[in-house]
């Protein structure tokens, strides 16, 4: 599974990212970012999940104990750190395509590289994804400024849903339909089980 990510980490980050990408994935999930924060000392935030976008308190530890190793061999960053695997959440980062795909219609927070339409932050919602970027209806603007803006993918430089009502609902029956494909391929497995003996 190659590194679909549009929006992507620099300087150290990218470099712990490089590491702990192939692991991720060569254990079933897929890196969404990775964030040196200064909390409780350093800590080294990996965020990931698996390719239905859920992520359980299990996965997080499967992750933690297949990309801690990779880490002492390679030791990227100088010094102690705190590793802390998460779930990307409701209002989750957008790196992918179909991170935006999924987000259409949902507010977010979008932040450029370079001057897009004059600003390099923008607030508002999704409207469309389109093959080099997104159209994004901004919620507020200036006099004589129009609020759909297409931002390319390659100016982005982070990108994150904004927590709404909306969000929410949409995450519950997520990750309800997501709770019943694990208990019917559970019962699934059960089965064949049951039938090899």
């Amino acid at each position: 599974m190659q590194d679909d990510r549009i929006i992507k980490e620099t300087g150290l980050e990218a470099r712990v990212a490089a590491i702990v990408a192939p692991v991720i994935n060569a254990v079933g999930y897929r890196l969404v970012r990775v964030k040196l924060l200064q909390q409780d000392g350093l800590t080294l935030q990996i965020m990931a999940e698996r390719p239905d976008g859920t992520m359980t308190v299990d996965d997080c530890e499967q992750v933690s104990l297949a990309v801690s190793p990779a880490l002492d061999v390679e030791d990227p960053i100088e010094g102690s750190y705190q590793l802390e695997v998460s779930s990307p959440g409701i209002d989750r980062p957008l790196v992918r395509r179909d991170d935006f795909v999924n987000a259409v219609g949902h507010l977010a927070r979008i932040e450029t590289s370079i001057l897009v339409a004059g600003r390099k932050r923008f607030r508002g919602a999704v409207v469309s994804v389109e093959e080099n970027g997104i159209r994004f209806e901004r919620d507020k603007v200036d006099e004589g400024e129009d609020p759909l803006v297409s931002i390319p993918f390659d100016a982005m430089s982070a990108a994150k849903l904004i927590l709404t009502d909306a969000l929410i609902k949409q995450a519950l029956k997520k990750e309800k339909r997501a709770r019943r494909g694990r208990k019917s391929g559970e019962d699934g497995d059960e089965t064949d089980a049951a039938t090899e003996h």
